[in-house]
């Protein structure tokens, strides 16, 4: 009995070894195995980010979370980067800012960034002019996808963050249905062979729309809202409870209007569903108001 006390304990210790690295002239303790994104949070630092999310492998390709590493020749990406023993980072340099607001920059030149509100503040912060290359820009300019009544596709307000890809792939569903495709500005992700949505391998559990950062997916009930000029988020409630349709327990969270349910959500901290859904507790919530 006490040698399995002492081996339970000798993994317990292993479990929380920690590091220690100095973040803006300040140590910082964090689980080995962190990232330094890790420990800029435990520290308290708001670093921005938009390709990453927590129920998703990182996959670096939006660069706005970049930080300096004494040593390195580039900046790294904090959202990936495992932060090591003796590391000095600092978060908030010249040369960490002007990147930050360069990518922000070249975002705004050819993508609609109107309804994503995070990525805004970003600019705000970073004082980034999202109209400095206005000039002969290219910008994607096609009809936005509406194949069924569950949600709409609006690659203007794409930013090709990858979330929708790896929400769909490993890390949520496992359904494969899309992916990038096509090269240089002609980047989007497509369903196999552009086929329309309903006749994909798509089983609409909607966890795609739930981690887009731009609203590029959106529920085709917001998406209705805001054409008639009735969607008022500001007015909304936000309900949790727990889904109806079978045992599992997913939390829900009812996004409700006008005493009326407009789009469903999941909280991304529960235990359970992790931000996922399947499209009965995403998108069958209709019963509700019969």
């Amino acid at each position: 009995m006490t040698t399995i006390e002492s081996d339970t304990h000798a993994e317990g210790e292993s479990a929380v070894e920690s590091v220690t690295v100095r973040i803006n002239n300040n140590d910082v303790s964090v689980a080995r195995g962190a990232t330094i994104l890790d420990a800029c949070t435990a520290s308290g630092i708001d670093t921005p980010t938009i390709c990453y999310a927590e129920n998703l492998t990182p996959v670096n390709v939006c660069r706005v979370c970049v930080v300096e590493v004494t040593g390195n020749r580039t900046l790294v990406p904090s959202c990936s980067r495992l932060a090591e023993a003796g590391m000095e980072i600092q978060t908030d340099s010249d040369r960490v800012r002007h990147s930050r607001k360069m990518v922000l920059e070249f975002l705004g030149s050819s993508v609609d960034l109107s309804q994503a509100p995070e990525i805004n503040q970003y600019s705000v912060r970073y004082e980034a002019d999202v109209t400095r290359y206005v000039d002969d820009r290219e910008v994607i300019e096609e009809p936005i996808r509406i194949q069924d009544e569950l949600y709409i596709r609006d690659y203007d307000k794409c930013v090709l963050c990858y979330k929708c890809v790896e929400a769909c792939g490993d890390d949520a569903q496992h359904t494969f249905a899309i992916a990038v495709a096509g090269r240089g500005f002609d980047n989007r992700v497509s369903t196999e062979f552009d086929v329309v949505l309903p006749d994909s391998a798509c089983v609409y559990c909607g966890n795609c729309v739930a981690v887009c950062p731009t609203n590029a997916l959106q529920f085709k009930s917001e998406f209705d809202l805001r054409r008639s000029e009735s969607w008022r988020e500001e007015e909304q409630t936000v309900t949790t409870t727990v889904c109806s349709y079978c045992g599992v327990g997913c939390n829900l969270e009812l996004h409700v209007q006008d005493n009326e349910i407009v789009k469903v959500t999941s909280p991304v901290d529960h235990s359970v569903t992790h931000g996922n859904l399947c499209i009965k507790g995403r998108f069958g919530y209709q019963y509700v108001g019969n």
